[in-house]
């Protein structure tokens, strides 16, 4: 049976799936991890992933290969092809500055939404090399090209030959800020806006093309964005919103056409397939139940009875769950609060609740925004570290007012990056078919005031000291 391989590069860690290209079955997988931070060298990358293919039993037995990875983070090469500095990531907020100095700059929200869909936040590639120019600008005029995490992997797998033969794909490109998703074309007025001069920038596969290969003769794909690649990999179609609970919380909506958010809440991305992606994204997904474990003291099982040993909307208790900034809506100085706190909610359980909660309501947030762009909403989808958890699963259907379909725990972003591979492969207008098994669905009693509770408080944060 011919063998794909999916690659996710994310913020934690690398993940390798090899899979059967025809069904989708999972032959073997290997796992690395990232070093922490919000900079970090793609060297450390390239290092995990030469650990992940070797925890995957290798893979010079497949046929084509692809690359999820994280989006936005800003890899910058000189003329010889060298990383020109640490990347910074999509979760380091210091160029917020920079993203408002770049809107007014263009004449407002409006004109950034009509050029790329979007509105540029510190998340954004073309931010953070706005923020490059004006604070290192030495590196900045030594950048000759620049690329995003899953193209400078794609292009390292290949041989990494010349700065010319760089690659990407419109789901990731989108993410930059200087890229169009309605004209499918770059902005390089754009891109000169904010690293101060143009580079080389890679060039924009479609789906199924393979620009490349590796040194064994296996295609590579084009790759793309972890989000795009989750929504590949879980077969997500017109009508699916899919929420991801993982370092980032993410709600994104397959649709047919573009759309464009001038309050900057949704972006509007393209996927991986030749249609459209709007998405919202919080920077606290998981880790504020990381954070409620810690302070509590309990396992993450143990935080999920806890909360479920409480009564919805935790006793009047609310969690706003800054708690590393926020990127949607755009706080990067907010802090985490509780608000409500007495006597009698000054437990564990209600705590536990009311974290979880609080996650929960920016999500519900988050599908509102895409659903006021027209964004059609009939399923739920929702994957992620969180998504294992109890708690999660049936507040999660509470909070949103809607049923809950969680698929099997599982890589799906790597799972999207080999089901492209596979696609490459085979060729032809659509992806293969490869369908889900053991999907659980949770559907709870709705619970408003708990997101009633959430809107009368998620402002009343302070600022970083």
């Amino acid at each position: 049976m011919p063998l794909v391989a999916g690659v996710d590069s994310s913020t934690q860690s690398c993940k390798v799936v090899v899979c059967d290209a025809k069904t989708g079955a999972l032959v073997r997988s290997g796992h690395a991890p990232h070093p922490e931070g919000t900079e970090v060298h793609p060297d450390a990358w390239w290092d995990a992933l030469q650990q992940a293919i070797e925890a995957a039993g290798g893979l010079d037995d497949v046929d084509a290969v692809a690359v999820g990875g994280q989006q936005h983070g800003m890899v910058c090469l000189d003329a010889d092809g060298a990383v020109v500095r640490p990347a910074l990531l999509w979760n380091d907020t210091r160029s917020a500055q920079a993203a408002l100095d770049l809107i007014d700059e263009l004449g407002g929200p409006d004109a950034w939404v009509d050029a790329v869909g979007l509105v540029p936040v510190a998340s954004f590639t073309v931010t953070k090399l706005r923020w490059l120019r004006d604070h290192e600008p030495d590196n900045a005029a030594r950048t000759a090209a620049v690329c995003l995490p899953h193209d400078w992997l794609t292009w390292k797998l290949s041989g990494a030959a010349s700065l010319d033969t760089l690659v990407t794909d419109r789901g990731d490109a989108s993410g930059t800020g200087y890229w169009s998703p309605a004209s499918g074309d770059y902005r390089r007025d754009l891109l000169e806006l904010g690293l101060g001069h143009d580079a080389v920038l890679p060039r924009v596969l479609g789906p199924a093309e393979s620009g490349l290969a590796m040194p064994s003769g296996a295609l590579l794909g084009p790759g793309t964005g972890d989000n795009a690649a989750a929504a590949l990999g879980l077969g997500a179609v017109v009508g699916d919103v899919v929420v991801s609970i993982g370092t980032s919380g993410v709600a994104c909506a397959v649709a047919d056409a573009p759309v464009g958010d001038p309050s900057g809440a949704v972006a509007g991305f393209a996927d991986a397939t030749g249609r459209f992606l709007p998405l919202v994204a919080t920077l606290n997904a998981a880790r504020v139940l990381d954070a409620a474990t810690r302070m509590l003291g309990v396992s993450h099982e143990e935080l999920s009875d806890l909360a479920l040993s409480a009564p919805a909307g935790a006793g009047g208790m609310a969690l706003v769950p800054y708690l590393e900034g926020e990127r949607t809506p755009n706080k990067p100085d907010a802090t985490g609060a509780i608000h409500g706190l007495r006597l009698e909610t000054a437990n564990p359980s209600y705590l536990a609740r009311a974290a979880v909660e609080g996650m929960l309501c920016g999500l519900a947030d988050a599908v509102d925004a895409v659903r006021a762009l027209g964004a059609p909403i009939e399923r739920i989808i929702m994957v992620g570290g969180a998504a294992r958890s109890e708690a999660v699963r049936e507040i999660a259907s509470a909070v949103l007012g809607l049923p809950v379909t969680v698929p099997q725990p599982g890589e799906y972003v790597a799972r999207g990056a080999a089901r492209q591979a596979a696609w490459v492969l085979a060729g032809g207008a659509e992806p293969p078919e490869w369908p889900l098994s053991d999907v659980m669905s949770t559907e709870a009693e709705p619970t408003p005031q708990v997101r009633e509770r959430y809107a009368s408080v998620r402002d009343l944060t302070a600022a970083r000291l």
